[in-house]
Formats: C-alpha cells, sequence, structure tokens
C-alpha cells in the first residue's frame, strides 16, 4: 500500500518527537507557594485548612489536656488558623499578654508544614484582647466624632500591633447598620444607624489597615448580611431581619457594597434568617441564596467567606457541628470559624466531599482562598514574629494620645436642663459610678481622675452584685449633694440578651430622680439608656466603656474640653441622629 506524504510526515513527526528529552518537572522554587503547599496535602488537609480554632493566649502547662488537644489539631490535623479569645474551658479569663500570645504563636507556626493564619475580634483594636496595647474607643464612638481619619489611624495601629505579636487576620470593621434600639449585639459595635456613615468609617479603617503593605493585616466587614436591625442575640438564638429586599438594598447591603468595592478581604457571615433573601428560616450563613446568590455573583465578591462562629446558639442549637460545617461549605463559606468539634466538622466535610455532596472543585476554591490570603499577608516567606521587637512596637505614646483624643471627640451632650453641665461646683457633687460586675475594672479611671481634680469629692463605685439594701447605705452615705452624676457601665455582651441596666441599679435611679435634686447620667457605652431615665436633668454619652471614654467623660464634667460629639444614632421620641449640644470648655485642664 502506498503511503501519502501527509502518512510519510506523520510518522517521521512522531518518530523525532519520541526521541525529544522529556520535559523536567519544574523545581520547586520555581512553583508559587499556594501550589507548593497544595502538593504536600492529603484530601483531610484541605479540609482542615478551612477551620479557625480557637486559643485564649494564656499560659498553658504542656502536661494540661488543653494544651495537647490544640497541638493535635494544628500538627496532626493541619487546621487553617486559630483565634485569639478571652476564654478557657468555657470560662472568662483576662486579656493575654503580648509577649505570651507571640511566644505561644511561635511555637505553634513551627509545629506546621502550612503556615497557620491567626486571626482575632480586635474592634477596639489589639485592646479588645490584649493588654498593653493601644486602648481605641468603640466604634461608634469614631462616627460621634466626625473624623474618618482617626478610623484610619486605628486601622493602622490594629495592623502594626496586631502583626507584632502574630496576628494577621482582623475580625472588623463592623459594617452592620445599628437601626434598631433594641439591638443587644451589635449596638456601639456599629458606626451608627446612617448607611453612608456606616461605609465611610468602615472604608476608612479598611484603608488605614492596609496601609503598609509589608505588615498589614486582613480585614473583614460583618455580619453579611447585616445584623443591625435585630433585638435577638445570635449568640443566644437565631435572629431574624423581617424587612423587604427594597430596604435591604439601601440599608444593609449599603457598607457591604462599599467595603467590598474599598477591598476588603473577608466577609463574615451572620447567623440571622432574612425571609426577604428566599430561605425563610436558614441562618444566612447556611443559606447558599444569601451567601453564593448575593454576596458572590451579585455583589460579586471574591475575597473569604467566613462564618461567625459556628458554637454560637444561633448555630449550634438547630444543627450538629458536622452538618452546620457542611451546609456553611455549601452554602458558600470558606473558612468555618470555631466549631464545638473541630474534628467533627472535619470528618464531616471530608464525608460530603468523597460521597459527592461537596465537589472537590468546590473545596479547592475555599482552600486555595484561604491560601492565598497566607501569601497575601506574608505568611510563605515568614511566619514568626521578632519577639525582641515585640514592645518597640505596642503601646506608643503617640496612638496613645490620639486615642485619647478620639474619645475625647465623642462625647455627646443629649440634654442638659438648666445648664447642669458643666458642674458647677464638683465639690458639692457627688458620684456613683455603677459597674457590671464585682470584679470589673470599670469606673477606676473614672474614680481615680474625679479625685485628681477633687479630692474631697464623694465617689461611690457599685456593682449590679449589691444588695438593694447595700445600695441605699450607699446613696446615704453620699449625704446631700448639690448634684448627682451618675456614670452607668452598660456594654455589649454575647450571651447577655439586652443592654440595660443591671442588679438594683434601675431602682436606685428611680430613688435619684424621685429626690427632686439634679442628677446628670452619663452612659459609658449604650448611647440609648435615656429612653429608660428620661427625667434625668442632663444626659451625657461617650459610646464605650475603655478608660479613655472615662477619662473623657470626666474632662466633660469638670468643663476642660470642648464636648462637640453628634449622635449617630436616633434616640427614640428623645433625640434626633446629629443632635448634640455644642459646649466650649471653661476650666482649664
Amino acid at each position: 500500500m502506498l503511503r501519502t506524504p501527509f502518512a510519510i510526515l506523520l510518522s517521521f513527526s512522531i518518530g523525532y518527537a519520541a526521541t525529544l528529552p522529556k520535559a523536567k518537572p519544574r523545581p520547586a522554587a520555581e512553583i508559587g507557594p499556594v501550589a507548593r503547599w497544595m502538593r504536600t496535602m492529603t484530601l483531610r488537609d484541605e479540609v482542615a485548612q478551612l477551620l479557625v480554632v480557637p486559643f485564649s493566649g494564656r499560659p498553658l502547662n504542656t502536661r494540661t489536656k488543653a494544651y495537647r488537644d490544640l497541638v493535635k489539631l494544628v500538627a496532626r490535623d493541619h487546621v487553617g488558623g486559630l483565634i485569639l479569645v478571652n476564654v478557657t474551658n468555657g470560662r472568662l479569663v483576662d486579656k493575654a499578654q503580648p509577649m505570651e500570645v507571640a511566644v505561644f504563636l511561635n511555637k505553634m507556626q513551627r509545629l506546621t508544614r502550612v503556615p497557620l493564619i491567626v486571626s482575632g475580634d480586635l474592634e477596639r483594636g489589639a485592646s479588645m484582647r490584649l493588654d498593653g496595647t493601644t486602648v481605641f474607643p468603640h466604634a461608634m464612638a469614631f462616627t460621634a466624632g466626625r473624623d474618618p481619619s482617626a478610623a484610619r489611624f486605628e486601622g493602622e495601629v490594629t495592623a502594626r500591633e496586631a502583626r507584632a505579636v502574630g496576628i494577621q487576620w482582623v475580625f472588623f470593621p463592623d459594617a452592620d447598620v445599628n437601626n434598631n434600639p433594641d439591638n443587644p449585639i451589635i449596638n456601639i459595635r456599629s458606626f451608627g444607624e446612617n448607611p453612608e456613615d456606616v461605609a465611610t468609617y468602615a472604608d476608612a479603617f479598611i484603608e488605614g489597615a492596609q496601609a503598609d503593605k509589608k505588615n498589614r493585616v486582613l480585614t473583614t466587614a460583618k455580619h453579611f448580611p447585616g445584623h443591625g436591625d435585630t433585638a435577638t442575640d445570635s449568640h443566644m438564638n437565631v435572629a431574624t431581619i423581617t424587612a423587604d429586599r427594597n430596604r435591604l438594598e439601601q440599608v444593609e447591603f449599603a457598607p457591604f457594597r462599599a467595603t467590598i468595592k474599598q477591598g476588603v478581604d473577608a466577609v463574615m457571615t451572620a447567623h440571622i434568617a432574612v425571609p426577604a433573601l428566599g430561605d425563610s428560616g436558614t441562618p444566612a450563613t447556611l443559606s447558599p441564596r444569601i451567601l453564593t446568590g448575593v454576596l458572590r455573583e451579585e455583589m460579586g465578591f471574591k475575597g473569604i467567606v467566613v462564618t461567625d462562629a459556628l458554637e454560637m446558639g444561633g448555630i449550634a442549637k438547630g444543627y450538629s457541628t458536622g452538618e452546620a460545617a457542611v451546609r456553611a461549605v455549601e452554602a458558600g463559606a470558606d473558612v468555618l470559624l470555631m466549631p464545638t468539634n473541630p474534628e467533627a466538622a472535619i470528618d464531616a466535610v471530608l464525608a460530603a466531599v468523597r460521597s459527592g455532596r461537596i465537589t472537590k472543585k468546590r473545596l479547592d476554591q475555599s482552600v486555595t482562598r484561604v491560601l492565598a490570603a497566607k501569601v497575601k499577608v506574608g505568611l510563605a516567606t515568614k511566619s514568626t514574629v521578632d519577639i525582641d521587637k515585640v514592645h518597640e512596637v505596642l503601646n506608643a505614646p503617640e496612638s496613645n494620645a490620639r486615642a485619647q483624643d478620639i474619645a475625647d471627640h465623642a462625647v455627646t451632650l443629649v440634654k442638659n436642663d438648666s445648664d447642669v453641665l458643666p458642674l458647677r461646683d464638683p465639690a458639692k457633687s457627688c458620684f456613683l459610678i455603677l459597674a457590671e460586675g464585682r470584679t470589673s475594672v470599670q469606673g477606676q479611671a473614672f474614680q481615680q481622675e474625679v479625685h485628681r481634680r477633687s479630692p474631697a469629692a464623694r465617689v461611690a463605685l457599685l456593682d449590679t452584685s449589691m444588695s438593694d439594701g447595700d445600695l441605699v447605705i450607699a446613696q446615704q452615705q453620699m449625704g446631700d449633694c448639690d448634684a448627682t452624676v451618675v456614670a452607668a457601665f452598660v456594654s455589649v455582651a454575647a450571651y447577655r440578651g439586652d443592654v440595660a441596666l443591671g442588679g438594683g441599679f434601675p431602682v436606685l435611679m428611680e430613688r435619684l430622680l424621685a429626690a427632686k435634686k439634679p442628677v446628670a447620667l452619663i452612659s459609658l457605652g449604650n448611647p440609648y439608656l435615656l429612653r429608660s431615665f428620661s427625667t434625668v436633668n442632663a444626659y451625657m454619652t461617650t459610646y464605650s466603656t475603655v478608660p479613655p471614654a472615662e477619662i473623657a467623660a470626666v474632662k466633660a464634667l469638670f468643663g476642660e474640653i470642648a464636648i462637640q460629639g453628634r449622635l449617630p444614632v436616633t434616640i427614640p421620641t428623645l433625640a434626633k441622629y446629629g443632635d448634640g449640644i455644642q459646649l466650649a470648655p471653661v476650666r482649664k485642664p
């Protein structure tokens, strides 16, 4: 049989190709970190990369079960990351010390082939979880001060201090619009009730946190699709937003769209049901329509989707650890934060991948995002921190001075009948400090600052554990006062369920008001507290419970600073958004 020229050429080409040397595998150095890490992973390792598990930062004896369990998750199970919390064995503990955290994280990083991404809810800067760092007030205080550059500065300092101890991922800014005065869990964590304000200050924080390209942190807008219009703490139960789609677009979604445009690295989900988005009772964390349909497809978000803590009641009460983890990944989540049983979560997602319930392609999308984020913050180059330089970065005097200035500018005077404030004669005034617990440090800075200015001032530090009889005695010991200043701490706390005065304090307030002497109420925290005691003569709020807010309140009481804050929220029937009595200083500090 004759062979055609084409056949001869084809035969020659095949023969020639067979003689060519085979291409050599690319050297590992020429492969990107993500691909290089992926080569070392089993399928179970890939699943484990989606998990972020908690650590307290407190010293742990290496023989304790808590220490062994954490090492097992890091060294054997190869979880993707850690989150710093102030909880050990289910109990609240003191904030961690920076050096302890840095040493511990260096040790954990050395146990891994793939570096850990370390995170924290640093909503008031690193000081929310770490002692010895710059103390910023809560988010709402920034908006009251009307200076977005302050939020940018907080972002810069937060990134610098977080990276110094080994934290690369910050779960902030809060993009929730707090348009429900009864919200028990967002409140002062939000920048306010105005979507434009929330977007402006959230964007400013992101800009600051990303400013130093070598030492930036990952930022996180939370809690999608918006947790502001709820009256339920999702730590306890699933909350529901009943707004229609049009209102969601105009209010709740607006800050998230802005932060996505600004380049936010991650979006945290909320354990809330939003019937208008299609899943009537399903928490957003587990809803494909919300996470994939709205966030990914409609808003075009391409970064990391991280769940809120899966141990919270909004999820844990309705779903097992494994089922919650699988449903979250199916919905579109990339990172599973704090599942109650990490190993059960890994096993469940692994089984779902092997059965085809979750495709390998879907898993690889999330793993790739997580690993790429680690590269973005430099973990492919260096995962440990320089212990000798930790205290060169933290708690800088200029940072603390600016944080105090931010707290000073936030002080807002809402009511001032008969010009009770500033105090005409502080020495003849009485000061009652209402702290939220016997062991709390709340009020100590306030008391010290009052006595520094007026050594003979009558100051009583009370707490919610005191009986009504004890409170009566404390009130009587004050004697006759020209005016009574009540500094009330009302913080936002998980599992509390409200933001009201606790213990016998409401009855104490009623007795004070019945005495017909001027009462000035200062809310160190919840700005809506005026609703419960609307007949007070003067009302001032700082939007925060931190020591700089205490100091700012005393400065304002004594007339040493200009009072210039404006409400970022409406106090129903009592004060409008933007209200705030403006006063010039009357005394030198």
